[in-house]
Protein backbone atom coordinates (compact mmCIF):
# COMPACT_ATOMS: atom_id res chain seq x y z
CA UNK A 1 0.00 0.00 0.00
CA UNK A 2 1.24 3.47 -0.91
CA UNK A 3 0.42 6.22 1.55
CA UNK A 4 -0.18 9.87 0.76
CA UNK A 5 0.35 11.94 3.89
CA UNK A 6 -1.76 15.06 4.20
CA UNK A 7 -0.23 18.43 5.09
CA UNK A 8 -1.28 18.07 8.73
CA UNK A 9 1.28 15.29 9.11
CA UNK A 10 5.00 15.87 8.82
CA UNK A 11 6.85 14.91 5.65
CA UNK A 12 9.47 13.53 8.05
CA UNK A 13 7.20 10.50 8.56
CA UNK A 14 7.98 9.23 5.08
CA UNK A 15 11.42 7.78 5.83
CA UNK A 16 10.11 6.36 9.11
CA UNK A 17 7.49 4.26 7.32
CA UNK A 18 9.37 3.58 4.08
CA UNK A 19 10.43 0.06 5.03
CA UNK A 20 6.80 -0.96 5.56
CA UNK A 21 5.13 1.32 3.01
CA UNK A 22 7.55 1.90 0.13
CA UNK A 23 6.61 4.49 -2.49
CA UNK A 24 4.67 6.51 0.08
CA UNK A 25 4.76 10.27 -0.35
CA UNK A 26 3.73 13.54 1.25
CA UNK A 27 1.37 15.97 -0.49
CA UNK A 28 4.28 18.43 -0.75
CA UNK A 29 6.05 16.00 -3.08
CA UNK A 30 3.33 16.71 -5.65
CA UNK A 31 2.77 20.40 -4.98
CA UNK A 32 -0.51 19.67 -3.18
CA UNK A 33 0.30 21.30 0.16
CA UNK A 34 -2.36 23.98 -0.25
CA UNK A 35 -4.70 21.91 -2.40
CA UNK A 36 -8.35 21.49 -1.52
CA UNK A 37 -9.45 18.14 -0.12
CA UNK A 38 -11.28 17.21 -3.33
CA UNK A 39 -8.06 17.64 -5.35
CA UNK A 40 -6.08 15.49 -2.90
CA UNK A 41 -8.88 12.89 -2.96
CA UNK A 42 -8.85 12.71 -6.76
CA UNK A 43 -5.06 12.61 -6.94
CA UNK A 44 -4.91 9.75 -4.41
CA UNK A 45 -7.60 7.76 -6.23
CA UNK A 46 -5.98 8.25 -9.64
CA UNK A 47 -2.53 7.24 -8.35
CA UNK A 48 -3.46 4.35 -6.02
CA UNK A 49 -2.60 6.07 -2.75
CA UNK A 50 -4.32 5.69 0.61
CA UNK A 51 -4.75 9.08 2.27
CA UNK A 52 -3.34 9.45 5.79
CA UNK A 53 -4.65 12.50 7.61
CA UNK A 54 -5.64 14.06 10.91
CA UNK A 55 -8.49 15.75 8.99
CA UNK A 56 -11.89 14.17 9.69
CA UNK A 57 -13.17 15.63 6.40
CA UNK A 58 -11.50 12.77 4.53
CA UNK A 59 -13.32 10.26 6.74
CA UNK A 60 -16.64 11.94 5.99
CA UNK A 61 -15.85 11.97 2.27
CA UNK A 62 -15.00 8.25 2.42
CA UNK A 63 -18.31 7.49 4.13
CA UNK A 64 -20.18 9.34 1.38
CA UNK A 65 -18.19 8.19 -1.63
CA UNK A 66 -16.65 4.90 -0.59
CA UNK A 67 -13.22 4.04 -1.91
CA UNK A 68 -10.82 4.34 -3.62
CA UNK A 69 -8.95 5.93 -2.08
CA UNK A 70 -8.83 4.39 1.33
CA UNK A 71 -8.46 6.80 4.24
CA UNK A 72 -6.42 6.34 7.39
CA UNK A 73 -7.64 8.75 10.05
CA UNK A 74 -4.89 9.57 12.54
CA UNK A 75 -6.55 10.54 15.79
CA UNK A 76 -3.69 11.74 17.94
CA UNK A 77 -3.23 15.17 19.47
CA UNK A 78 0.07 16.96 19.72
CA UNK A 79 2.54 14.17 19.22
CA UNK A 80 6.02 14.10 17.80
CA UNK A 81 6.66 12.66 14.37
CA UNK A 82 8.32 9.60 15.86
CA UNK A 83 5.39 9.06 18.24
CA UNK A 84 2.94 9.18 15.34
CA UNK A 85 5.07 6.73 13.36
CA UNK A 86 5.27 4.36 16.30
CA UNK A 87 1.58 4.50 17.17
CA UNK A 88 0.00 4.51 13.78
CA UNK A 89 2.27 2.32 11.73
CA UNK A 90 3.33 -0.26 14.32
CA UNK A 91 0.48 -2.57 13.34
CA UNK A 92 1.01 -1.91 9.61
CA UNK A 93 -2.47 -0.39 9.42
Amino acid sequence: MKLLLDQNLSFELIPLVASVFPDSKHVKDFGLTRARDDRIWSFAAENSFAIVSKDSDFVHRALLRGHPPKVVYVRVGNASTSQVAELEFRGHL
